[in-house]
């Protein structure tokens, strides 16, 4: 079964030679039969850990390489459905207790050192993993860590917030190889960023974003959550809050409220003349959360009409499946 799957995930893998492409297809169908497991534990004997590790040091086995032959798996596996939610996540891998390890930079502080992972993650409906469309890894500078000047004066292009924008591409090419499928770019509150929102998609690819800014909007109340806290409750839905840290698990009461909003850009980047911006909001927010507990909330917007209640509901329930990722 494990090789089955290896064969069809890296079969196709352009690492330059026929022999690493079949090394690798091994190799995974190895590491598949126990993926809990570390490379030395699930190798299970010395000769075929010191293969993984002799592949591994080759140069010419590139994460690149080997994603490409996964990738077009997972087109395959899209082609046939009528929508994919492409969810998009940053992931520290932290190798601080590994300090021989070179080519690190700092992660949340100076102290910690490793490596960045913005993941793009093909998730159906139903929330079944479909494969990962992208993946983005880098280091932080660590000469100019926390030094540089303020964000809101860079080109998109010098902060690290381009990854969303590079994630997107990576979904419009997705939507080329699969043109009957409806993709919805999904992303949490670090994703709310006016660059992306004016971003040129193509027809079939949108977008569904948490909000994190209180917006400037053209409403008669001004701005973002002012203007969803206007409009009437169209319904109500329960989630399962799971357990957290002082927290136990309970079951929250939302009530819904979604309108069209047109979004104005940020004043501090007049000069650049960007265009307002039409989405859906769709906000849900706790009724009675317990005491001394923060409501739940989302406020959505989305490049996806929602016409009726029905269409909030299901938009609620596209973002429900962005936990996939999280998981994965």
């Amino acid at each position: 079964m494990e090789q089955e799957w290896a064969e069809e995930e890296f079969s196709a893998a352009e690492l330059g030679d026929k022999r690493l492409t079949e090394r690798l297809v091994q190799l995974a169908g190895v590491l598949g039969e126990k993926p809990q497991g570390s490379l030395p534990d699930a190798s299970g004997e010395p000769a075929t850990l010191k293969a993984a590790y002799r592949f591994f040091d080759n140069e010419g086995v590139t994460p690149e390489g080997m994603l490409h032959s996964h990738v077009e798996a997972t087109y395959r596996r899209m082609a046939s459905l009528k929508r994919v939610l492409a969810v998009q996540d940053t992931t520290y891998l932290d190798w601080t207790s590994h300090p021989a390890t070179e080519n690190l930079g700092p992660l949340a502080s100076a102290s910690r050192q490793g490596l960045l992972a913005h993941s793009t993650l093909a998730i159906s409906e139903e929330r079944v993993p479909l494969g990962v469309l992208a993946q983005q890894v880098w280091a932080r500078d660590a000469e100019t860590f926390a030094q540089l000047k303020d964000h809101k004066q860079r080109a998109i292009e010098e902060k690290e917030s381009y990854k969303w924008l590079q994630s997107l591409k990576a979904v419009e090419a997705a939507r080329e190889a699969c043109p009957n499928t409806h993709f919805v770019s999904v992303g949490d509150r670090e994703a709310d960023i006016y660059d992306l929102f004016v971003a040129q998609r193509s027809v079939g690819v949108d977008l569904l974003v948490r909000a994190a800014m209180d917006r400037r909007v053209e409403s008669e109340e001004r701005y973002l959550w002012a203007s969803l806290a206007a409009t009437r409750v169209v319904a109500t839905t329960e989630i399962k809050v799971p357990p957290r840290k002082g927290q136990a698990a309970r079951t929250a009461h939302l009530s819904i409220h979604w309108r069209a909003i047109t979004l104005r850009p940020p004043s501090k980047r007049a000069k650049e003349q960007l265009p307002p911006v039409t989405v859906w909001a769709v906000w849900a927010i706790e009724t009675a959360p317990p005491p001394n507990l923060p409501a739940v909330e989302w406020l959505l917007l989305t490049t996806v009409p929602v016409q009726t209640t029905e269409d909030a509901l299901q938009r609620l329930a596209w973002y429900a499946c962005r936990w996939g990722i999280e998981v994965w």
